[in-house]
C-alpha cells in the first residue's frame, strides 16, 4: 500500500500538466511529428498511435530518472530531511502562488526542443520524447519540481520510481486520447485554449495543497480523505457507464498497492 502520498494527487498533476500552455496549444504539431503522415491515411493512425506511445515512454523515462535522482538526494541528505522538507514545502507552495499571480518573471525562460528534421522511426520519436521532457520549461516546470520534492520524501527510490511513473501516466493519458480521436481533438482544442487560464490557477491550488503537505508532513490525512471519496467514487459507479467504471477499477487497482 502506498503509503504517505496519494497517487491520485499525483495522477491529476500530470493530467493538469498536459492542459498548460506550452503543451496544449502545440498537440497537433507533436502528434504530426510522432505519426510521421496524415492521420486520416489507413497507415496513419496505428503509426500515430505508435509513435505517441513511443514519444510517451521517452519522456516519461526522463521523469523516472530524474525520481530516482531525487530520491538520491533525500537519501543522502537523510540527516537533515526535517530541514529539507521545510525547504522543499516553502519553495513548492512559492511555485504555486507564482503559477497563479506570475510574480517571478525569470521562471517565464522556457527551453522549447525543436527537431529540424521529422523522426522516421519508433526510436527516433522516443528519443524526441526525451528530448521534449527534457525541454518543457517552465510551464510544467513548477508542477513538476512539486512532484520530484514529494515523491522524494521517503527516500525509497522504488516509491518515488513509480510516483512518476504515475505522473507520466497522467500526463500521457491525453496525448494518447488526442491520438485516438485525433479529430475531436482538434475540433474542441481550441475550446480549450479558452479554459487555460482556470486551468493554470487549479495548478496553482494544487501546487500549494502539495506544499502544505510537504511542509506539515500530513500526508497521511490527505490519503484518508482521498480513500473516503475513492470508496464512494466506486459504489456509485458500479451501474453506470462503462467511463466511470473503468476510472472506478483503476481507482480499485490503485488502492491495492
Amino acid at each position: 500500500m502506498v503509503h504517505e502520498i496519494s497517487l491520485i494527487l499525483v495522477f491529476t498533476a500530470g493530467v493538469l500538466s498536459f492542459f498548460s500552455p506550452c503543451i496544449l496549444p502545440l498537440i497537433p504539431s507533436y502528434l504530426s511529428l510522432m505519426g510521421g503522415m496524415s492521420p486520416d491515411s489507413a497507415l496513419g493512425r496505428p503509426r500515430l498511435i505508435a509513435g505517441t506511445v513511443s514519444f510517451i515512454l521517452g519522456f516519461s523515462a526522463v521523469f523516472i530518472t530524474l525520481s530516482l535522482l531525487s530520491s538520491a538526494v533525500f537519501t543522502v541528505l537523510g540527516g537533515v530531511s526535517k530541514y529539507l522538507n521545510i525547504a522543499a514545502g516553502v519553495i513548492v507552495i512559492i511555485l504555486g502562488l507564482n503559477v497563479i499571480f506570475d510574480f517571478l518573471s525569470f521562471l517565464n525562460y522556457e527551453k522549447r526542443y525543436h527537431i529540424k528534421k521529422r523522426p522516421r522511426s519508433i526510436a527516433g520519436v522516443f528519443a524526441a520524447g526525451m528530448a521534449f521532457g527534457a525541454g518543457w520549461t517552465p510551464c510544467i516546470g513548477p508542477i513538476l519540481t512539486g512532484i520530484l520534492l514529494l515523491a522524494g520524501q521517503p527516500g525509497e527510490t522504488a516509491k518515488a520510481a513509480l510516483y512518476l511513473a504515475v505522473y507520466s501516466f497522467g500526463l500521457g493519458l491525453p496525448f494518447l486520447a488526442a491520438a485516438f480521436f485525433f479529430d475531436r481533438f482538434l475540433a474542441k482544442a481550441e475550446r480549450l485554449r479558452s479554459s487555460l487560464p482556470l486551468i493554470r490557477r487549479i495548478s496553482g491550488v494544487l501546487l500549494i495543497l502539495i506544499g502544505i503537505l510537504i511542509l506539515s508532513g500530513r500526508f497521511a490525512a490527505l490519503n484518508i480523505v482521498i480513500r473516503q471519496f475513492q470508496y464512494r467514487y466506486i459504489d456509485w459507479a458500479e451501474d453506470k457507464a462503462l467511463p466511470f467504471r473503468i476510472f472506478a477499477n483503476w481507482l480499485t487497482w490503485i488502492q491495492a498497492l
